[in-house]
């Protein structure tokens, strides 16, 4: 799996990833929850923001999560502790069979999202499930409007283009589990909104999530010449306008489960 993580491995997006996994907790997380003695692969794990949130959900479940990254992997295992079994692996390099499988936030950043699917079909008992959750940048809009701000944004999903990913993928979930060969593929969008009248999403995702995460890749940005640094200056700040007295925030995150049938093929 050849990928390069677009927003690094620094301690702020570290932080970054945990304030969003909080605050997104039951927007995310409902409607998921696995009986106990199932088998559960997460996959890319990272710090372990959504494996927490995993396991208050399904206690009794047995939780294998994996990713590339052992400096991930010792934050995760510091944060959650031992009751998971850490694993720094690649999904392709997987060949056990699970109950369960459990995406959030990795097929954005990967260059052959379907290819991964269809191997993590295959790790799938006849009749277990997948979820899956990604964004969508291109569902964020704000109050007040501006042509900088969106800019700032554009720069953020042109680097995530060019290192193999794609920020946009919220909206191909259905064909990407579908062309995979999965059944019963059914996809919903989890939509934030914020204003001054919901204060915690105002600084838990809007300012937490959304705007530390395109503030993330500024100096990458301006390096590679996609913004003048006076102009991404001026793009950020117009975002920040979005959480004062009325501003407004929206976006939409979309969730998508599926199964592999009984008795199909693998």
């Amino acid at each position: 799996m050849d990928t390069s993580y677009v927003h690094g491995y620094a301690e702020p997006e570290a932080r970054r990833l945990g304030d969003q996994a909080d605050t997104l907790a039951e927007l995310l997380h409902a409607g998921t929850a696995y009986p106990a003695g199932s088998r559960v692969l997460e996959v890319g794990c990272g710090v372990g923001a959504q494996t927490g949130h995993l396991l208050a959900r399904s206690p009794g479940a047995h939780l294998t999560a994996i990713d590339v990254s052992a400096e991930s992997l010792a934050q995760a295992r510091t944060r959650i502790g031992e009751s998971v079994d850490w694993r720094q692996a690649d999904l392709f390099d997987v060949d056990e069979t699970f109950d369960h499988v459990f995406v959030c936030f990795v097929l954005e950043h990967l260059p052959e999202p379907g290819k991964a699917l269809a191997h993590l079909k295959t790790l799938l008992r006849p009749g277990g499930t997948i979820t899956v959750i990604e964004g969508d940048h291109g569902s964020a809009f704000f109050h007040p409007r501006s042509a900088s701000a969106q800019a700032a944004v554009d720069c953020l999903i042109r680097l995530q283009a060019d290192a193999g990913g794609d920020a946009l993928i919220g909206r191909r979930l259905y064909p990407l589990l579908t062309g995979a060969g999965f059944d019963g593929v059914r996809v919903e969008p989890r939509t934030v909104y914020a204003d001054a009248s919901r204060p915690d999403l105002v600084t838990g995702f809007t300012r937490g999530t959304f705007i530390a995460m395109v503030e993330g890749v500024e100096e990458n940005a301006v390096a590679r010449g996609l913004v003048t640094q006076p102009e991404w200056d001026r793009g950020v700040a117009d975002l920040y306008r979005t959480t004062r007295e009325y501003g407004t925030f929206h976006y939409a995150f979309y969730k998508a489960t599926a199964h592999r049938t009984p008795g199909g093929a693998s």
